[in-house]
């Protein structure tokens, strides 16, 4: 077992934002799986600011975590060398792999995961694994078979195009493993208090059954909902002496996306009773939990990879009705759980406009998904069948959710899911300890970002080598560094200090040169080897500033 560094911002890992997106409660429930079960002994963590690292200790601390924190920033970042691997929340490891590029393919093995594998920017970033120097010690987490199918597919066209294209002979690629997201099961343990409670906070008397759909209210980025409306409205005709209550606690974008949804429950299902919850606010969604009777998700979105929300309704000892899509097919057993809805899409080779609509930007992203939902069909029949036996059986009801319950404490656990998570972060290790022997390292480790020095020395009119002759422009020393001391103090020479020797290395250059004559590579003979390089380097610098001269 082993522990990673985490690459950690704090909007990804938070559900307080006004927009509440799958990742933001992924992240959240894996920052929180982290902190509960990992065994490591000190945190590392990768940060773009140095605020982010107090928002971590703030959150760990929540917790009862006081472990030590480690930070690495841009500065630093070689030190990931140390945890010797780095989880970031998505799956763009291609900038990551170049910039480690620079330390070496070796130091480190990278860890991403997915989440949406549709957008134009995942697609892009997963096709460029191909060409970005990932290696096999490194691993992207696909979170369920259906998203491991699709990263393969892309990967694999991308590989055709460069086969095609350059004749490439060779691939190098992160593993794939699959990993389901996890959740905290005590989370969605309701007793029947609470759940009396809940249904008297929503005016809800015991006799009626309750159908809950949660998530975000997004009829062509989440789960087109007519076919639920359908599938209720037949249930609740075949059911005449029971009450149905459909309760959809979410969000709406915008009050147009609200309107629509109001007008077509109206139109599809009016026997039934419908209710909006603010699924943002954790009250309204504890309350939803702890009162619904069924939970129903018909997705039918290319977005969704993995589907959060079944396994959170069996933690809840709820049957589930789901549509046969995505991650939804690993989670839920068919007549064992709840009931698995078949969906139907169009055959391959017919969506290519919807495609090129996408890349020309003609429609957004939400726009693609829409589109492309529209075309996609949950069997309504199937639906409303499942809804009748579920609403005509409390017998039914009480098995599926025991059943669902016992299968997430013992699978979908956060105890359980960071197991393998440790086990993989320990497996990548060990394949690089093993593998690096044979690492051939590149002479320019990022091609689109050269040492300016190497793609840029055709500019100059000569380049400063270890044989080129200098010597000291001013015949005394100390005049010397008195100007040095003055053209250093200016703001057009300091902006560049970095790039700069320190004072100590300076006056041991033109001292030496106030010797007399020396080669470049006589200058640095007394430097530590870390220094020499970088000291070299400089001597343009004092050429520049006309404290030295090259001798002819």
């Amino acid at each position: 077992m082993a522990s990673a560094a985490i690459y950690y911002h704090p909007e990804a890992y938070s559900i307080s934002g006004p927009k509440l997106m799958g990742r933001n409660a992924a992240g959240e429930s894996f920052l929180r799986g982290f902190l509960l079960h990992n065994k490591a002994s000190e945190y590392w963590l990768q940060v773009e600011n140095t605020s982010h690292a107090k928002s971590f200790v703030s959150t760990a601390n929540q917790f009862g975590k006081s472990l030590p924190v480690k930070v690495i920033d841009k500065n630093s970042l070689g030190a990931l060398s140390n945890p010797g691997v780095i989880y970031y929340p998505g799956p763009g490891l291609g900038e990551h792999a170049w910039l480690r590029a620079f330390y070496g393919h070796d130091k480190w093995s990278l860890c991403g995961i997915t989440h949406t594998t549709s957008s134009a920017g995942a697609m892009d970033a997963i096709a460029s694994l191909l060409t970005s120097p990932v290696q096999p010690w490194d691993a992207i987490i696909c979170t369920s078979h259906a998203v491991k199918t699709h990263v393969s597919r892309l990967l694999q066209t991308q590989a055709d195009y460069l086969v095609d294209r350059l004749g490439i002979q060779k691939l190098v690629l992160p593993q794939l493993p699959v990993i389901p997201l996890g959740i905290h099961t005590e989370d969605f343990i309701f007793n029947t208090t609470k759940k009396a409670s809940a249904r008297e906070q929503l005016g809800v008397d015991q006799d009626t059954l309750i159908v809950l759909f949660i998530g975000r209210l997004s009829f062509h980025a989440k789960a087109h909902p007519l076919a639920m409306y359908q599938a209720l409205e037949k249930a609740a005709k075949s059911n005449p002496d029971k009450k149905i209550m459909l309760i959809e606690c979410g969000w709406h974008a915008n009050e147009f996306i609200e309107k629509a949804y109001q007008n077509a429950g109206q139109l599809a299902c009016p026997s039934v009773r419908i209710v909006t919850l603010d699924g943002r606010e954790a009250n309204n969604r504890n309350n939803a939990w702890a009162c619904a009777d069924i939970f129903c998700s018909l997705s039918d979105n290319i977005q969704e990879t993995f589907g959060i929300v079944p396994i959170e309704a069996m933690a809840a000892g709820l049957p589930v009705v789901v549509s046969d899509w995505d991650g939804y097919k690993d989670t839920v057993r068919d007549g064992i759980d709840g009931f698995r809805i078949p969906t139907l899409m169009p055959q391959a080779g017919l969506g290519g406009d919807l495609a090129l609509r996408h890349a020309l930007e003609i429609d957004t992203y939400d726009m693609y998904c829409g589109h492309t939902c529209s075309l996609i069909s949950v069997d309504i029949e199937a639906t409303a069948s499942a809804f009748d036996q579920l609403f005509k059986s409390k017998e039914m009801r009480q098995a599926m959710g025991e059943a669902g319950k016992k299968r997430v404490q013992e699978i979908y656990d956060w105890k359980h899911i960071m197991l393998q998570y440790e086990h993989l972060w320990g497996q990548q290790n060990e394949i690089r300890q093993s593998q690096k022997e044979s690492l051939k390292q590149p002479p320019h480790p990022w091609p689109a970002r050269m040492d300016p020095f190497a793609s840029f020395s055709h500019y100059p009119t000569v380049l400063l080598s270890p044989d080129s002759l200098l010597a000291l422009v001013d015949e005394s020393l100390d005049i010397a560094i008195k100007r040095l001391s003055s053209y250093r103090a200016l703001a057009m020479v300091d902006f560049a200090k970095i790039v700069l020797p320190t004072e100590d290395e300076s006056v041991m250059l033109l001292t030496q040169l106030h010797q007399g004559t020396k080669k470049a590579s006589e200058l640095i003979v007394q430097l530590p080897k870390e220094r020499a390089a970088f000291v070299f380097r400089s001597i343009t610098w004092f050429l520049k500033l006309g404290i030295i001269k090259k001798v002819s």
